[in-house]
């Protein structure tokens, strides 16, 4: 029996069994939903890559429950911002049985126009009278239209669906589906992705309400409202263990692409008693490049990210464990931008957003704080032509080293904290769909920062291009690397270095369109996790490992630890 029903509210009468029942089993819809689309879509941003999630959420919009390895950024709280809002345009007696709604709007998500969600009404019990919540899923949806991401407002970004009835009662809505295909330069993928993310939110209803129908509706109402009460209780004893008082830190976004202008990152935390509190007041200004995005697609989000790992680590992701999580964030910031703002790459500032938020715990948490992870999208974007005319467009993102700990080495390479568990598209895959070769992967050797513990390693990656095409570039972390906490020394920061088949090269981080050509090579470097703790308590042992793992140089030792050994 899970510990957490010890603390179920005497208003909710479930009993302790079949409340454990009720959890993991929606849970487990939400996990079988995910493998079901992960094999189903049609473009590898979704199949590969997983970008995506999938929720249920309750009748009146409370996240109830998330897929295990969902984009974190999705599911706090894009799924439940869509379907309150659907809520508020049609009411409960406008959603029928088999209606989908999808909404990717940025004045209601607060994110790019390519996040989309879709959602169907769950009924249950006699007459599938009582409405019991939605099957939620956000796909990003690989192309609606739009200019390029660099954009300077929302309207040249793509496709606009205010939550809009794909189908109703049943029957799809071929209307909706067309102006969908004809707004796409992907038709074929996107609507199989589509298809996907559809059938995904048909099994989920029928499996939920299923199981709501096993156990009656008031029971499966009353586990919800236990769930979701346990997860706060659970999330405000954590908090209470913490000093009460003001903790600040302050770091620096590189710049919004548009200009060299540095972006301040000031957060300062407030803990007082069971609630904690996010104050985002000297953040960054609403900014010209397209970084920007909504207060509940990134204000929130982000701090509910850092929470959830800082403060509910073994808690269920749902509203209840967020419900003692304050914001205080005017309008007008980085994060809390204008509707009509640009918000193409909105979320490339939360890495280092969610890195601050835990960096300014350090004093009052300092066996649970990390060094900051790499902490950039380290994105890489081929677009171009076909040798038949056909458009494509490669996205291929770095994954770099997690901060070290108190207790061990930082992990990696992995994607950041605001993707969850997203994966490498398979080198196979890339190279037969797009024109490159991939001719070398490894580990990047001293990207970690040194420390009692090490942060995790970043990667080397080089691509030999075939076929003329743009590359756009988007790292950060280059002015104000991964820094390590409690003595630990920072990672060292990505990079692109462009090898030009004459020989010459060039080093790059951010870029709109860096024209390649056949011939041409690419070196991608990730960065590496900050160290925790002095270098010079590493043990010895540990270096010399490194060493013979290649994951530190003899000089870096040398310098780093002060160990001067051979590999022996």
């Amino acid at each position: 029996m899970n510990s957490q029903s010890q603390t179920i509210p005497q208003q909710h009468s479930v009993d302790p069994i079949t409340l454990e029942v009720i959890r993991h089993g929606i849970v487990s819809i939400t996990d079988q939903i995910d493998a079901n689309i992960t094999r189903t879509a049609f473009s590898p941003y979704v199949y590969e890559y997983k970008d995506f999630a999938v929720g249920l959420v309750s009748a009146d919009g409370e996240l109830v429950a998330q897929c295990t390895g969902g984009m974190p950024v999705f599911v706090a709280d894009s799924v439940g911002m869509a379907v309150r809002d659907g809520l508020s345009v049609y009411g409960r007696d406008r959603l029928h049985h088999g209606d989908v709604v999808v909404c990717n709007h940025a004045a209601i998500q607060g994110q790019h126009l390519n996040n989309t969600v879709m959602y169907t009404p769950i009924y249950a019990g006699p007459e599938r009278a009582a409405l019991i919540g939605f099957f939620a899923i956000n796909v990003h949806w690989i192309d609606i239209g739009g200019i390029t991401p660099r954009s300077s407002d929302i309207f040249m970004e793509g496709l606009q669906l205010r939550s809009i009835k794909l189908w109703s009662r049943g029957e799809p809505i071929q209307e909706v589906y067309r102006i969908i295909e004809n707004n796409t330069r992907f038709p074929i993928e996107l609507l199989g992705d589509i298809a996907a993310q559809h059938a995904g939110c048909m099994l989920g209803r029928d499996l939920t309400q299923s199981l709501t129908d096993k156990y009656g509706v008031e029971t499966f109402i009353d586990a919800v409202k236990t769930i979701l009460d346990q997860s706060e209780a659970a999330a405000r004893a954590q908090i209470r263990a913490i000093a009460d008082g003001e903790y600040r830190y302050e770091t620096f976004f590189d710049n919004d692409g548009e200009s060299d202008e540095l972006l301040p990152i000031r957060v300062k935390v407030i803990i007082a008693g069971d609630e904690m509190t996010v104050d985002y007041s000297e953040i960054a200004d609403q900014v010209r490049g397209c970084i920007n995005s909504g207060y509940y697609g990134g204000g929130r989000t982000t701090a509910r990210v850092a929470f959830k790992y800082l403060i509910a680590t073994d808690e269920m992701a749902n509203e209840g464990t967020f419900r003692p999580l304050k914001l205080i964030l005017p309008e007008g910031k980085i994060l809390s931008a204008h509707p009509t703002a640009p918000m193409g790459n909105y979320s490339q500032p939360f890495p280092t957003v969610i890195d601050a938020i835990i960096k300014a715990l350090e004093k009052a948490l300092p066996e649970r704080v990390t060094g900051a992870h790499f902490g950039t999208f380290s994105g890489v974007r081929f677009r171009g032509k076909r040798e038949n005319g056909a458009p494509f467009d490669c996205h291929d993102s770095g994954h770099g080293g997690w901060g070290a700990c108190a207790t061990h080495d930082g992990a990696g390479p992995f994607r950041t904290m605001a993707h969850g568990d997203t994966r490498i598209i398979p080198v196979e895959l890339q190279e037969a769909m797009y024109p490159y070769r991939i001719v070398e992967f490894g580990l990047r050797e001293d990207s970690a920062g040194a420390g009692k513990f090490r942060g995790g390693l970043g990667f080397r990656k080089r691509y030999q291009i075939l076929g003329p095409c743009d590359l756009q570039a988007m790292f950060d972390r280059v002015k104000y690397p991964p820094w390590g906490v409690h003595g630990g020394m920072e990672g060292k920061s990505g990079r692109i270095t462009v090898v030009k088949k004459s020989g010459e090269s060039e080093i790059i981080h951010k870029s709109k369109a860096y024209p390649l050509e056949p011939g041409d090579s690419i070196v991608v470097e990730t960065g590496g996790g900050g160290g925790y703790g002095p270098p010079s308590e590493r043990a010895p042992e540990l270096v010399k490992r490194d060493l013979r793992r290649g994951y530190v140089s003899t000089e870096a030792a040398a310098q780093d630890y002060g160990v001067k050994v051979g590999l022996s």
